[in-house]
């Protein structure tokens, strides 16, 4: 009994653990005239494991860069962004990109799947990249979970915008990354086909216990995460 409840302890404290930490961040630009545009302003938050956040605000508010910044995708004017306690930005541009293959899946607006692969291939790179040596059984497994199982070796350009988004979920979940960042999922998507598709992804971040991260300019969408980050003018508000 004791030791299942060091167990069980041992494993609460895991979850409260934060698989994102930022501090201080900054991101400034050059504009004409030698002027500083500064993009994000001093912003600073946690995410705990399993968690699924929103980050909110009008266009121009520095939505997409906090999530490149988050994804390692670009670099920080100041400040610090840890993905489960390792500093981004400490590494080099080889090791930013070891970080993302091992512990971040990415879903983007216009699906980014790679025309020359079918649905299938597009699924399993990933897992190859991690070296996986069941990735095409993976992939066909994560394909029937997003109900495609029927769409294996189709190309992109012979499936719907919301059979394309669920390869690209599909995608990102499929190595059970321990975060997935997703950038206006819906936004490509009519009404009806965007509320299958964000289901699905809440559904998946419940099941596999992966923090989400959604930029979003949607309010009811963002009000189904538990908690939302909304930025004005690049600060926290």
């Amino acid at each position: 009994m004791l030791t299942r409840t060091h167990t069980d302890s041992s494993s609460a404290a895991a979850a409260l653990d934060p698989v994102v930490e930022v501090h201080a961040l900054s991101r400034a630009v050059s504009v004409d005239g030698g002027n500083e545009l500064r993009i994000l302003d001093d912003v600073s938050f946690r995410i705990l494991a399993g968690e699924a956040v929103a980050i909110v605000g009008a266009s121009g508010s520095g939505k997409s860069t906090l999530l490149g910044l988050l994804a390692g995708l670009d670099a920080p004017s100041s400040g610090t962004v840890r993905i489960r306690g390792q500093d981004l930005f400490a590494l080099d541009e080889d090791g930013r990109a070891a970080l993302r293959g091992a512990c971040v899946g990415f879903v983007f607006q216009s699906f980014q799947l790679l025309p020359a692969l079918t649905a299938l291939e597009n699924v399993m790179l990933p897992l190859e990249l991690a070296g996986r040596a069941d990735a095409r059984k993976e992939a066909e497994t994560w394909l029937g979970r997003v109900g495609l199982g029927g769409r294996l070796g189709h190309y992109p350009r012979q499936l719907s915008g919301g059979e394309q988004q669920r390869v690209a979920v599909a995608r990102a979940f499929a190595p059970r990354p321990a975060l997935v960042l997703a950038d206006e999922p819906t936004g490509n998507l009519d009404v009806a086909t965007g509320e299958a598709v964000i289901e699905l992804m809440f559904s998946l971040n419940a099941e596999s216990g992966t923090t989400l991260v959604l930029v979003t300019h949607d309010n009811a969408l963002a009000a189904r995460c538990g908690r939302s980050l909304r930025l004005a003018s690049g600060r926290l508000v």
